[in-house]
């Protein structure tokens, strides 16, 4: 009787000794997963550079609902923005055949001229090869690159980048506390990834930089093909111009490319 009591017994040790292991790992587990939600909690807590109330992106759970928040949150910025370019654009071609013409410019419009030459990186000259310049740069960007762009580059307005600085666009600024560092920066480097106070002031950094910088001359020179063709300035046509903005190249295009194709029922709504 006794011999079968101590049987039971160390059976009993042994199988509570057995599955030890196996409670201690879970209650690791458990730590593990409350120390990874405190670091989610932290990088959620990080305190915004703007005053801006974004929508929750991340909280969509319905992909056509998230799209039509992302696609109405930023896109009347973009059509603003192709609204100024165009006055803008009116103004220098009318300033061109005036002056073509051998009519004099009044002191307005002499200084809204200037005032566009210089904010676009230009010779303040009123010439007509000054003002043909400046049309290659003043000109609009296609709604539905521009709005691909910002879902591809905020990952849908979800990117730290963008909840905490509307950078929706990848924009890096060079100078020290101009924006944020990105945690995975090489200690060599001395960029940072630009911060804007408003959405517009994003979208009007994007723009500026399609339309001045050097890498995306040859996009201008597209668009300025088409023009002459008289041709709709078509997205999937000016993305062609885009193979500086990203390291991936032609991968990147065709990215765009399929997106912009992906959502074309949302552009007009």
């Amino acid at each position: 009787m006794l011999k079968t009591i101590f049987q039971l017994l160390l059976a009993a040790v042994v199988i509570w000794a057995l599955t030890l292991p196996f409670i201690d790992a879970d209650e690791l587990v458990s730590d593990e997963q409350t120390s990874s939600n405190d670091i989610k909690k932290e990088k959620k807590k990080e305190k915004p550079l703007h005053n801006v109330k974004l929508p929750k992106f991340s909280e969509f759970t319905d992909v056509k609902e998230k799209k039509h928040a992302f696609f109405n949150f930023i896109k009347p910025h973009v059509e603003a923005e192709n609204k100024k370019i165009l006055q803008q654009r009116a103004n220098l071609e009318i300033a061109r055949m005036m002056i073509e013409h051998s009519e004099p410019l009044s002191k307005k419009q002499t200084g809204d001229i200037k005032k566009i030459l210089k904010s676009y990186g230009l010779s303040e000259t009123l010439d007509t090869i000054t003002l043909s310049q400046a049309l290659r740069r003043v000109d609009i960007i296609p709604k539905e690159m521009a709005l691909m762009q910002a879902a591809n580059e905020s990952a849908w307005g979800t990117s730290r980048f963008a909840r905490i600085g509307l950078n929706f666009f990848g924009q890096w600024c060079y100078k020290k506390g101009c924006g944020m560092v990105p945690r995975r920066r090489n200690s060599e480097a001395e960029h940072e990834v630009a911060a804007f106070k408003s959405v517009r002031a994003a979208v009007s950094s994007y723009f500026k930089n399609i339309n001045t910088h050097n890498a995306y001359k040859e996009l201008r020179t597209i668009r300025e093909d088409l023009r002459a063709q008289q041709k709709p300035i078509l997205a999937t046509k000016l993305t062609y111009g885009l193979m500086s903005y990203s390291e991936r190249g032609e991968a990147y295009i065709e990215e765009l490319n399929t997106m912009i194709n992906q959502n074309r029922a949302y552009f007009n709504e």
